[in-house]
């Protein structure tokens, strides 16, 4: 008989502590599976930084580090060029790399760092009580904006992948998204494509995936994935943004 479905060795064997309906554990398992399928789980190393992003280290089964607040580029670069032999990840939430940690994934990209960068978009600070984030929507009520995003006062939200797709420098930027199955079926493609790439020694790879947050959006979990549809993706495209040539 053909065996249909295996639990990966890549996940812990430890309850999960997300709130009900958040989907960062969904991409956890997209990251363990894309790693044991290439076979370097054992050469892998994540760095998580501050928020939600930083339980990542007690879930996925590889060696992790941890990063001041938006740093996680920097210290995943200084990982990646020591040993080049590696395979070094960024798991960030929108709070940590589209705000205070912008400017490293804006260089890191431009001097095309062999690394892969695992970018979580729900739109707003989850840990830290669901303050609006650089990537909260038009409208949308946060604990710092009551009345909704105000885009006169505050801006639109930030693109962070159509920002990076612009540069020169040869790399991998898609974004992709959670909210159906169809979606995650195409999101895990992706990330294992970024992961080859840096197998491959090809490029910088950015995976930013559209995830929920039903908590600090005050939505059921469903209600949760029926936002991303209804709202989220009328404001951020998915697909491929950039691809290195031949790709």
């Amino acid at each position: 008989m053909e065996l249909a479905f295996k639990i990966t060795g890549g996940i812990k064997d430890v309850p999960m502590h997300y709130c009900p309906g958040c989907t960062h554990g969904v991409v956890h398992r997209m990251v363990a599976e894309a790693l044991e399928e290439l076979g370097v789980r054992e050469k892998a190393v994540g760095v998580a930084p501050v928020g939600c992003a930083v339980l990542a280290y007690n879930y996925l089964n590889n060696d992790f580090m941890e990063a001041p607040h938006g740093r996680a580029p920097a210290l995943a670069t200084g990982a990646k060029r020591a040993r080049p032999d590696l395979i070094v990840y960024t798991y960030q939430g929108d709070g940590d790399l589209a705000s205070i940690g912008f400017n490293e994934i804006f260089h890191a990209a431009n001097r095309g760092e062999k690394i892969t960068v695992i970018f979580i978009n729900n739109g707003i600070y989850g840990m830290t009580g669901g303050q609006m984030a650089p990537t909260t929507l038009p409208e949308q009520v946060t604990t710092t904006s009551p009345d909704g995003r105000n885009v006169a006062q505050t801006g639109y939200p930030v693109s962070v992948s159509e920002a990076l797709a612009t540069q020169t420098t040869p790399g991998f930027i898609v974004r992709c998204s959670t909210h159906d199955v169809r979606h995650q079926v195409q999101t895990k493609k992706l990330i294992l494509q970024a992961f080859r790439n840096q197998v491959e020694n090809r490029c910088f790879s950015l995976v930013e995936v559209l995830s929920t947050c039903p908590t600090n959006w005050g939505l059921t979990p469903q209600q949760s994935l029926e936002h991303i549809k209804n709202n989220t993706l009328q404001h951020y495209r998915l697909g491929i943004l950039k691809a290195p040539e031949g790709e």
